[in-house]
This record gives structure tokens, C-alpha cells and sequence, in this order.
């Protein structure tokens, strides 16, 4: 069975972890009132999809 010669350190490790980070979520401007929302989702501050209003929001 191969045993490695030395210890990997740690910034070797860390290097091979480069992949394993956080993302940033797809955000775009509603065309209705320009608030930042997720794409292909109802707009949580107007309650507008695809040019219709989908849910009454209070505000």
C-alpha cells in the first residue's frame, strides 16, 4: 500500500477545497418595482410574476 512521504500541509489541502464555497444566488431587478428578487419567482415586495399580479401583498 502506498504511505505518502510527508504530511500534507494545510494550504495544499485548502487548495484542493478551492471548489467548495459559497454562491451567490441569481439576482435580478423586478421589471414591476425594480426590487432585487430571485429569478423565475414571484416578487416578494410587489407579488408580481411574469407581468401579472400573482399574490396580494401588504405593504
Amino acid at each position: 500500500m502506498a504511505v505518502p512521504a510527508r504530511k500534507t500541509s494545510k494550504a495544499k489541502k485548502n487548495m484542493r477545497r478551492g471548489h467548495i464555497k459559497l454562491a451567490n444566488p441569481g439576482l435580478s431587478a423586478c421589471p414591476n418595482c425594480g426590487e432585487l428578487r430571485k429569478s423565475h419567482v414571484v416578487c416578494p415586495n410587489c407579488g408580481f410574476y411574469n407581468g401579472k399580479q400573482v399574490i396580494k401583498v401588504n405593504n
